[in-house]
């Protein structure tokens, strides 16, 4: 009998044993199966992060900036991209070989005389076949004249090259103003919460500094985009002018050439 019980209560203590064993076991593997998945949701998450593009973020921080300033910062970059990007397509046109306009003059006044040289400028596009038409059309009176038509028609082409540059100047300017003024209003703001709420706490003055700081780093952004268009555009006009110059002084020497038989 008393067997019997000894080996009743030892299969009852195995029977518990193993019912411990097997809920660790599966408290293990639940555990596991838990951690799993928030590792696999943390990489989710990672995966989510890496994967936000640079216009997603430039997106998520102009809307962070306030829609007021930084729409005008905005309006500031499309009109100085715009007049910059008119500007260089005129200039590239206008660029010419002055050297084989020339050439091409001296020829035709040889061969056709100052008619002949008349219709190769106007067949000729730029400001330097302006010129050259000008002074041509005042050949026939003395080469006096004609240098001074050239030299009061380069002024005039001058200030054409020149047209709407001084524009981008000004949005160049008034872009970082802009996020400057954005600064100036957005600690104000914070400033103003700090006294409504009496206390200095961290978090009411972040929200005005972020966007404080928003509006200064666009506005700046846009100033340096719109001075690298600029000083291209300015070096492309001085270029263009040179050899406007320099277009000019051989025009004056083949006409005086022609006029003394020369050619």
């Amino acid at each position: 009998m008393k067997r019997s019980l000894s080996i009743l209560f030892m299969a009852v203590v195995m029977m518990l044993g193993l019912s411990t064993t097997a809920n660790a076991s599966t408290t293990a593997t639940t555990t596991s199966a838990i951690t799993t998945i928030i590792s696999q949701d943390d990489d989710a998450s990672a995966n989510v992060t890496e994967e936000i593009t640079f216009h997603q973020e430039l997106k998520k921080r102009f809307i962070e900036g306030g829609p007021v300033f930084m729409s005008f910062v905005l309006i500031c970059l499309i009109l100085g991209l715009a007049i910059a990007i008119e500007r260089i397509i005129y200039l590239n046109l206008s660029t010419t070989n002055s050297k084989k306009l020339a050439a091409q003059v001296e020829d035709a006044l040889k061969s056709g005389g100052v008619e002949a040289a008349k219709e190769v400028c106007r067949n000729t596009k730029g400001p330097v076949a302006s010129i050259y038409y000008q002074g041509l059309d005042r050949a026939d009176e003395s080469v006096e004249a004609a240098e001074k038509a050239v030299i009061a028609y380069g002024g005039v082409q001058m200030g054409q090259l020149e047209k709407n540059v001084s524009w981008v100047s000004l949005f160049i300017a008034l872009a970082p103003m802009l996020g400057f003024m954005g600064t100036v209003l957005g600690m104000i703001d914070a400033f103003d919460n700090i006294q409504s709420a009496g206390a200095m706490e961290p978090a009411l003055v972040a929200g005005g500094i972020k966007v404080a700081l928003l509006t200064t780093v666009f506005g700046l952004i846009v100033a340096i985009i719109l001075q690298i268009f600029y000083n291209y555009i300015v070096a492309k006009i001085d270029s263009i002018v040179n050899d406007m110059e320099d277009a000019s002084i051989t025009l004056i020497d083949i006409l005086v050439d022609y006029k003394n038989g020369k050619l």
